[in-house]
């Protein structure tokens, strides 16, 4: 599915950036364990991991081991996810942020791309779009420094591991993403799944979010699809 590469992006009102993102069908997991999955619905991507800055301007306190505010928020729970998310839309009067589910997250992720990675199957153009073990010196970096891929989303890879909506098979985890600074480049793969209890966090855990659509979504998203017909 095309998205028509880095689309027009929107901020809210504690600078988070979300770029809006078509319905379609990508190939989900890796190898023999791939299948076919539907996003039926468009929707907004958090363009980063939420920062310090942001957690602290809703919450009131930075749990973060790393600190720094234009680093991705980290030592959060996904108990500490939910609160966050439950004060945010309360802060902006609607229902709308919710944590990815782990199909929209490795929609966005992957971009259009079927490869390891979202740049592809060599583990060594991975630094030009993520902090993992090699480049990242056992810490958290400011959220935006490596290249975005082909939908404008940056740090999908590396930096922090992230939490997303759904519990594993068991009911008793819940399923993070996306490898961290820690994190070797094979376990920072597109398909790359991890879980946890809901309840503990880490100095390599963080999360960004998801939004509904509203009008401004969709109308951005129009604009960007007849950019690309035309092109076409």
């Amino acid at each position: 599915m095309e998205n028509g590469g880095k689309s027009s992006s929107s901020t809210n009102s504690i600078g988070m950036e979300f770029v809006p993102l078509a319905a379609g069908r990508f190939w989900m997991g890796e190898g023999h364990a791939s299948r076919a999955v539907n996003i039926s619905c468009p929707f907004c991507m958090g363009k980063y991991p939420v920062t310090q800055t942001q957690w602290q301007t809703v919450m009131g306190a930075n749990p973060s081991h790393f600190k720094g505010e234009n680093h991705p928020v980290d030592s959060v729970s996904w108990d500490d996810a939910q609160a966050f998310i439950r004060a945010l839309n309360a802060r902006e009067g609607h229902s709308r942020y919710s944590l990815p589910t782990a199909a929209q997250w490795e929609y966005a992720c992957r971009a259009g791309s079927e490869t390891a990675w979202c740049c592809g199957n060599d583990w060594q153009a991975l630094k030009e779009y993520a902090w993992y073990i090699d480049n990242a010196g056992r810490h958290t970096h400011p959220v935006g420094q490596k290249r975005a891929n082909a939908w404008g989303l940056h740090d999908m890879h590396g930096n922090v591991l992230e939490w997303v909506q759904d519990s594993d098979h068991t009911g008793l985890f819940r399923v993070q993403r996306g490898g961290s600074y820690l994190f070797h480049p094979g376990c920072c793969r597109s398909s790359d799944t991890f879980v946890s209890t809901p309840d503990r966090g880490s100095d390599f855990t963080g999360f960004r979010l998801a939004l509904a659509m509203d009008g401004w979504g969709r109308r951005a998203l129009d604009g960007v699809l007849r950019v690309v017909r035309r092109v076409k």
